[in-house]
C-alpha cells in the first residue's frame, strides 16, 4: 500500500526542497508519544537508508522507516491551509484506532 501525498501536498514538499537546494524527499515516521501512544515525525530525507521505505507521489518521493511502516500503511498526507495563519499536514490514516482528546498522539 504505502505513504502517498495528495497534489497540494507534494506541490508543497517540491517547493520546499528547492528552497532548500537539497533533499531526497518527505521522511515521515512515528515516534512513541502522548496518552495514546504514537505521535508523526515528519522531515525533510536528505539520505535514504537500508531500512527505509520508499514511495512516491506527483514525483515526489516518501520516505518511511522500516519500524514505522505498519502504523502508517495506507496512509495520505495532504497539506493543508486552515485559515490565513495555519496551515500544515494532515494526516489521514486508516490504521488509526483511538486518538487522544487534544489531537497530538493516535493509536494503532
Amino acid at each position: 500500500m504505502g505513504v502517498t501525498l495528495t497534489e497540494n501536498a507534494a506541490r508543497h514538499v517540491r517547493h520546499e526542497l528547492d528552497k532548500r537546494g537539497h533533499g531526497e524527499g518527505l521522511r515521515v515516521g512515528t515516534k512513541k508519544s502522548g496518552c495514546t501512544g504514537f505521535a508523526y515525525v515528519v522531515d525533510y530525507a536528505d539520505d535514504v537508508t537500508s531500512d527505509d521505505h520508499v514511495f512516491e507521489s506527483f514525483g515526489v518521493k516518501v520516505v518511511v522507516d522500516d519500524a514505522s511502516l505498519h502504523q502508517i500503511d495506507g496512509m495520505t498526507i495532504d497539506f493543508v491551509k486552515t485559515n490565513l495563519l495555519n496551515e500544515g499536514f494532515e494526516f489521514i490514516n486508516p490504521n488509526v484506532k483511538d486518538t487522544c482528546g487534544c489531537g497530538e498522539s493516535f493509536s494503532v
